[in-house]
């Protein structure tokens, strides 16, 4: 029966469960008093200070306060010095009166009001305590070395409980290590004393926290002393005594368990938990493992621990056997607030635990529940009391009590009865705002008795299971706000009273993130470093950036600046070294990254050098390094001075790793060692040590001899016998001289020695010639000779060859390409080292009559025991002729006999020159000359050419072929004003040569006829400056022999007429010439001498003149053989740039005169125009009608795209038309338009190259056809202005 009821009653607890949920009634509600604030428990005060009792509620209507002390009634108006705070219980006691230790007692707070009385938990009131140490006299403690040592500090009882620790004289704390610690109670242990424990200053001190007060004991004197040692001993324990101890502790406290040991040597202490494995995350060792700490102790902690202490001589064990114990804690939570409508059913649950198990009393408004008025509505059953059809009348505070022998609980819960239509208490339209992906809360804080149903609605649908969850406080939950959740929400509160509804708002906005974050640096000293962090978030948010450093906020320093999206640190230091962290915030969340700074910097240099295990020829340096500034040492480097033989300079002796600081260092003898050492670390060397002392060593033989012995001859009958001799400091002590030894090899002889002073090098004189020899080099000084020497080899001095190569004779491989054989020369008659051989070969002249000779010889050198060689570069349809030499060391020997071999026809080159003549509406005359290298047998010529249109464009291509032994032809049938380019090769059997180009136009005036220079090579064109014209026809000269020159061209710029060509003939006397256009006679002619250059610069020339120029060869008696065609340069009789008058002050001045002019008259226009009076503006307008006709319009040609890279500007300069009349305005035809004007270019040889250009779109549309009619000669002059 007592089981059915047990059950019956949890079931009934489980169905009202959700009626237990703790409502925040609205304070204009009736309701019984709230304790909302009051003192701890333990409650410490500061004798100080006043003495404040804090005791807050709540209720309706307000309550009143009253207290009890020591189980009494606490009658506050009879004690003046104590008064409550108005509409308060809280307590104010004013000590300046009355001794605080008057007020200790237990005091406790009663609220009261209609409906209800909530009472406070004792509070205990006691005040701190820091007692004065006890007066007494330290006697000084005398100890044996090696013994174990307890110093006592026994503090005063304070209260709290002091904190303790160990100081000397000037305020340092005391170092603390395995051997020497502190225990829990204060006292200083020693496993073992050493005589640098000897000190007058241990001194104890306590610091009481609560008054910030520190005591100070007696100084203790130890004093170690050192006559008998002390034998090894096994460890024991000082501190617990014994084998086994025990302790206490309660749940949810720090356990703390010591074990101190003493020994020889120093013991070391491990801890195990004998029944379990030691929980991981809240277990800590302190004090070199003497300590074992555990937080937040659970009841699984329980159990035994074991502590061992060990050194090499033994170990010893201490069990610790710890028992949990627990003061009453809650279960689930203090006993909540009930507020139940009338009829309702109701539980208040009071459910605690602790061991041991703690004891459980109700009580009503204060009284025990016993003694309470009955209700019949009510029932206690232990932890629980349950509500039954509760009428209006019962409302009440009831009060849980739990305790047991640590402890207790004491917990106020009200049962408000009322009958509430339900309200919402979040305020309307409250706008929500969440970071998407994130979860997201709208609120709907509630009130009503009966407790109202909640529901949600979005878009009149009401919102009910996944993905919302809905909580007993009303709140609506999204476990992943998506931005399709942002929007209006309605909250629908119910009951059988009323409704109630509220609209509230939620926005889901786009989350905070760092795209770039700060990354790890390592920086030198006094360099500069920045940190980037750029975030990307929500723009309708603001965003902030902070900075921190290791945690904290960043120094003040103007070194350091903060961007929007970095920080910047100026002339690093090594106080800059840590962790930056930077967060970017919004106000709805956050994102961080960190990054570390490394600040390093060279090494310290190393300190304290000491030489050890001192030696004839080693010694042990050991040495301190310095600060490695966060960059660990990779090497030392040693060097030592040389005080004897060098002093003042440093040598590398050795190096070691950055882990060691010792190195063993094998020395020479007879050197004065001084030792310095440098550390490595990746920014650099640090600075030198200071030298180390001197370290002399002993004089001794030489160890080595020396190296690199030679022998070679400077004559054809000595031997030099050569070596690099030994430094000062590899002589190894005085009168260093050496013993040279040789004799000839493969002869029977003994060895010859003499015996030299310090140099490098012995002859030999009467020596055979280029024999083989042996040779020794030996060390000597005072002391004795060095190592037997080593046998090296060497020659006597050389002789030209006697012999000359047999055999000799060449196969010919094509036009250009020749190989040469010969039989070796044996090597006795080569009387030498055999360095090659070499093949002299000359061209004797061409097979073709119209070619000049050639005598200028060719070497060709084949190194090492070559019998052939290849001949390249060599012209066809030539005769040459050639012998061969072998060398050596001395020189050349013997020419072999000359032989002769013939080279092929291979194709001609390029006719150096073509010319375009008698230029009518229809028919062009071209001229050429025949190739120069003509390579053979000139068969015929080839002339192609196709027209150009205003587009650039290429026509179709016309061929002709031509006989040998023309040199001109006349074209027919040709288009009238048409742009033509011609194409001219020569040909031989073995094929066509390159072309050469040329481009003209058919107009009616020979004199404005286009005319350009040539280009060699195919597919390539070449034009000239627009002023290098041909030069006017003449009567025919007599006959000569083919120009050597071509390519001959003119620029003009301000440092005046550059002159560049191409010359393939064997004169080497070359000049340039030049006269005034209409002089007569040689006599006339100024020369210019132009040897191995193919570009010139003529200085001087007189504006406004025109001068014929030509290239002279000249013999060996200043005969003309060969000279150039003519050409004819202009220059402008403006040779100074123009002026801008428009930057002219005196222009500016005019224009504006004028300005003013024009407006005056305007004022007198306008003015006569308004009384009636007239303008003849149409006759002004009719007189400046523009006297340019416009171009005939033609039908355009296109043929295949032709064009050039280049772009093309306008030339400078006025126009004049046919009709007489300067023109500026885009109507004028330019030379520019058929690509000679605007950018040129320069061979390598300084030739100028013309560009075509197409005319731009508008000029294509206004001037199309006008442009293709030939260029006036003020326009050719005005595109000789634009270079000058």
């Amino acid at each position: 029966m007592m089981e059915r009821r047990r059950m019956d009653t949890a079931l009934l607890v489980l169905l009202m469960g959700h009626l237990a949920t703790a409502l925040e009634v609205p304070l204009d509600l009736p309701q019984p008093p709230t304790i909302t604030h009051q003192s701890p428990k333990d409650y410490i005060i500061d004798p100080r200070e006043n003495i404040i009792i804090h005791c807050e509620a709540k209720g309706k209507p307000h309550p009143s306060f009253s207290w009890t002390r020591n189980g009494t009634h606490f009658d506050i108006d009879q004690d003046a010095n104590v008064i409550m705070r108005p509409h308060s219980g809280t307590l104010v006691v004013d000590i300046s009166r009355e001794k605080a230790d008057h007020y200790e007692a237990v005091y406790q707070c009663t609220a009261r009001n209609k409906h209800g009385t909530a009472v406070s938990h004792n509070i205990v009131v006691r005040q701190s305590r820091s007692p004065l140490w006890s007066k007494e006299k330290v006697k000084p403690i005398v100890v044996q070395e090696g013994v174990s040592l307890v110093l006592p500090c026994r503090p005063p009882a304070g209260l709290p409980p002091p904190i303790i620790f160990w100081m000397d004289n000037n305020f340092q704390r005391l170092p603390q290590s395995s051997r020497v610690s502190q225990s829990l109670n204060g006292d200083l242990y020693f496993s073992n004393v050493l005589r640098e424990d000897s000190r007058n200053d241990y001194i104890c001190y306590a610091r009481f926290p609560h008054t910030q007060t520190i005591q100070q004991k007696q100084p203790i004197t130890v004093k170690v002393l050192n006559q008998d040692p002390v034998d090894e001993r096994r460890p024991t324990f000082l501190i617990p005594s014994g084998s086994s101890s025990s302790k206490v502790v309660l749940r949810g406290q720090v356990l703390e368990m010591e074990c101190i040991a003493e020994g020889l040597p120093t013991p070391e202490i491990s801890w195990t938990k004998m029944s379990g494995d030691l929980p991981a995350q809240r277990t800590s060792f302190l004090l070199y493992q003497k300590m074992l700490r555990i937080e937040k102790v659970s009841e699984s902690d329980a159990g035994d621990y074991r502590c061992t202490a060990r050194n090499r001589i033994g170990s010893v064990h201490h069990t610790i056997r710890v028992t949990v114990k627990a003061a009453p804690y809650w279960i689930s939570g203090a006993p909540r607030n009930l507020v139940l409508a009338p009829g309702e059913n109701g539980v208040l649950t009071c459910r605690a635990s602790g061991t041991p198990k703690p004891s459980i009393t109700w009580a009503m408004n204060g009284i025990p529940i016993e003694n309470s008025p009955k209700d019949l509505s009510r029932k206690v059953e232990d932890d629980t009391i349950i509500f039954t059809d509760i009428q209006t009348g019962s409302s009440a505070v009831y009060q849980c009590n739990v305790s047991n022998d640590y402890g207790y609980l004491l917990s106020n819960a009200f049962v408000n009865v009322l009958s509430e239509p339900p309200r919402v208490l979040t305020p309307a339209n409250k706008v929500y705002q969440v970071i998407k992906n994130h979860r997201a809360l709208i609120d709907c804080t509630f009130f009503g008795s009966p407790i109202p149903k909640i529901t949600w609605f979005k878009d009149a649908s009401a919102l009910d299971g996944d993905p919302y969850i809905l909580h007993d406080n009303g709140t609506l939950e999204f476990h992943t706000a998506q931005t399709p959740n942002g929007g209006k929400y309605t909250c629908v509160a119910r009951n059988f009273l009323s409704i109630y509804e509220n609209h509230v708002y939620l926005e889901v906005k786009e989350p905070t993130r760092i795209v770039k974050q700060p990354e790890y640096e390592v920086v030198q000293r006094g360099r500069s470093v920045v940190f980037e962090c750029k975030v990307k978030h929500d723009p309708s948010l603001t965003l902030t950036a902070t900075w921190l450093k290791d945690d904290g906020e960043l120094p003040d320093d103007e070194r350091l600046v903060v961007d929007s999206d970095s920080l910047t640190i100026t002339d690093v230091t090594e106080n800059d070294a840590g962790m930056y962290t930077c967060i970017m915030n919004t106000s709805l969340d956050q994102d961080s990254a960190s990054a570390e700074l490394t600040v390093v910097e060279r090494p310290d240099p190393p300190t304290d050098l000491e030489l050890t295990d001192q030696k004839k020829r080693s010694v042990q340096l050991t040495w301190t390094p310095g600060d490695e500034h966060n960059s660990p040492i990779q090497k030392f480097l040693i060097q030592y001075e040389d005080a004897l033989h060098h002093r003042g300079h440093w040598h590398n002796l050795t190096e070691v790793p950055g882990t060691r600081t010792t190195a063993h260092l094998k020395l020479s003898p007879y050197v004065h060692y001084t030792f310095r050492v440098l550390a490595l670390n990746t920014v650099g060397f640090s600075r030198p040590s200071f030298p180390s002392r001197m370290y002399k060593t002993e004089a001794a033989a030489p160890d080595e001899n020396p190296t690199d012995v030679h022998g070679f001859g400077t004559e054809h009958d000595n031997l030099v016998i050569s070596w690099k001799p030994l430094t000062a400091f590899q002589s190894n002590g005085p009168g260093l001289c050496y013993r040279v030894m040789w004799r000839q090899k493969s002869v029977e002889s003994d060895w010859t020695t003499v015996t030299v002073a310090n140099n490098s090098r012995f002859v030999v004189s009467g020596t055979p010639t280029f024999a083989p020899y042996e040779l020794k080099v030996q060390a000597v000084n005072d002391h004795g000779v060095g190592p037997k020497p080593a046998v090296a080899h060497g020659y006597s001095g050389e002789d030209l060859p006697v012999a000359a190569p047999e055999n000799v004779q060449a196969v010919v491989l094509n036009s250009t390409l020749a190989e040469v054989h010969w039989d070796p020369v044996a090597h006795k008659l080569i009387r030498g080292y055999l360095k090659g051989y070499k093949v002299y070969y000359w061209k004797e002249r061409s097979l073709h009559k119209h070619n000049p000779h050639h005598m200028e010889k060719l070497i060709l050198t084949f190194s090492g025991n070559h019998s052939h060689g290849r001949l390249p570069g060599l012209h066809p349809f030539s005769l040459y002729s050639f012998n061969v030499r072998v060398y050596n060391g001395k020189g050349e020997g013997p020419v072999s006999r000359t032989q002769q071999f013939e080279t092929p026809e291979g194709v001609p080159g390029a006719p150096p020159s073509l010319i375009v003549t008698n230029s009518n509406l229809d028919t062009l005359t071209l001229k050429w000359s025949p190739p120069h290298d003509r390579n053979g047998h000139i068969t015929g010529y080839t002339l192609k050419y196709q027209p150009v249109n205003n587009s650039n464009e290429l026509g179709p291509v016309e061929e002709l072929a031509l006989l040998a032994n023309e040199t001109s032809v006349t074209l027919p049938n040709l288009k009238y004003s048409t742009r033509y380019k011609f194409y001219l090769n020569a040909k031989t059997v073995r094929g066509a040569g390159p072309a050469i180009s040329q481009e003209a136009v058919t107009i009616v005036d020979e004199a404005l006829m286009s005319q350009f220079d040539v280009d060699v090579g195919e597919g390539s064109t070449q034009t000239s400056h627009p002023i290098a014209r041909s030069p006017p026809r003449r009567p025919p000269h007599k006959a000569r022999p083919v120009s050597p020159f071509g390519n001959v061209s003119s620029l003009l710029r301000d440092d005046g007429a550059h002159i560049s060509w191409e010359y393939w003939g064997p004169e080497r006397n070359v000049f340039v010439e030049y006269t005034v256009e209409n002089s007569e006679g040689e006599e006339e002619w100024q020369k210019e001498l132009v040897n191995g250059s193919q570009k010139v610069v003529l200085k001087g020339l007189k504006g406004g003149l025109s001068y014929r120029v030509r290239l002279v060869a000249r013999g060996h008696h200043d005969q003309p053989l060969h000279h150039s065609e003519e050409l004819l340069v202009t220059v402008p009789a403006v040779a100074s740039r123009q002026v801008d008058i428009a930057t002219q002050g005196w222009f500016i001045g005019l224009m504006c005169a004028i300005a003013l002019l024009i407006l005056i008259l305007l004022i007198i226009c306008f003015i006569q125009r308004n009384k009636g009076g007239k303008y003849p503006v149409k006759e002004k307008e009719d007189a400046h009608t523009d006297p340019e006709f416009q171009p005939m319009k033609e039908e355009d040609c296109t043929f295949g795209e032709y064009s050039d890279n280049e772009d093309h500007k306008p030339l400078k300069g006025s126009r004049t038309p046919s009709n007489g009349t300067v023109k500026r305005d885009d109507s004028d035809d330019s030379l520019v338009d058929y690509g000679e004007g605007g950018d040129g270019q320069f061979n390598e040889d300084g030739s100028f190259i013309g560009q075509y250009s197409g005319k731009s779109g508008s000029r294509d549309t206004a001037e199309g056809h006008e442009s293709s009619g030939a260029p006036s000669p003020i326009n050719a002059m005005n595109s000789l202005n634009s270079f000058v």
